[in-house]
């Protein structure tokens, strides 16, 4: 079994989950079972130990993108940026607000969370619409960062949001992707 099928098979899929038709795939069962969060987490660090690939600094996007992202940044020996929902950084902040299905949201990055000419790998846990990610890659982009790749583990490519983030110049590295969303 490919590591792709595999990590598919530890994917727990709720349907109904948040709201009526959506097929919620939840990654939790990943994290559970340290034999599966270690193949997950090595899929990630073994592409990115590649000198090409490597980056400065891993940002990973609230919530689940922390587990990942700082995880992957510590075996890389990195440092690790949070990007988070509004509201929870304590100190000088930039934002960016950005369009979900019913409405808005905004995400934050303290002022001083990367320099100019840091190389950010940009890692959520899924690609659904994109905005989460593109709203990041725009505040790395404030302070003057480059965000080399967005990584995630699940990509949902009928809700577009994986062809909207390449299509904005965005290289993506994903692991599993579903049909459906």
């Amino acid at each position: 079994m490919d590591t792709s099928d595999y990590l598919r098979a530890h994917i727990r899929t709720v349907p109904d989950w948040p709201a009526p038709g959506v097929q919620f795939r939840d990654i939790t069962p990943l994290l559970q079972d340290p034999k599966v969060f270690r193949v997950l987490i090595d899929s990630f660090v073994h592409r990115y130990m590649d000198t090409a690939l490597k980056p400065t600094v891993v940002a990973g996007l609230d919530a689940r993108g922390f587990i990942i992202g700082s995880v992957v940044a510590y075996e890389l020996g990195l440092g690790f940026v949070p990007i988070r929902k509004k509201g929870k950084l304590p100190f000088t902040t930039v934002e960016e607000t950005y369009e979900l299905e019913y409405g808005s949201a905004t995400v934050e990055l303290h002022t001083d969370a990367v320099k100019p000419g840091d190389r950010v790998l940009l890692i959520d846990d899924l690609i659904a619409t994109g905005g989460t990610m593109m709203a990041g890659k725009k505040l790395l982009e404030k302070l003057g960062a480059t965000v080399t790749e967005g990584a995630a583990i699940v990509d949902l490519p009928e809700l577009g949001g994986s062809q909207r983030l390449r299509d904005s110049g965005l290289a993506l590295f994903t692991l599993v992707d579903f049909a459906g969303h």
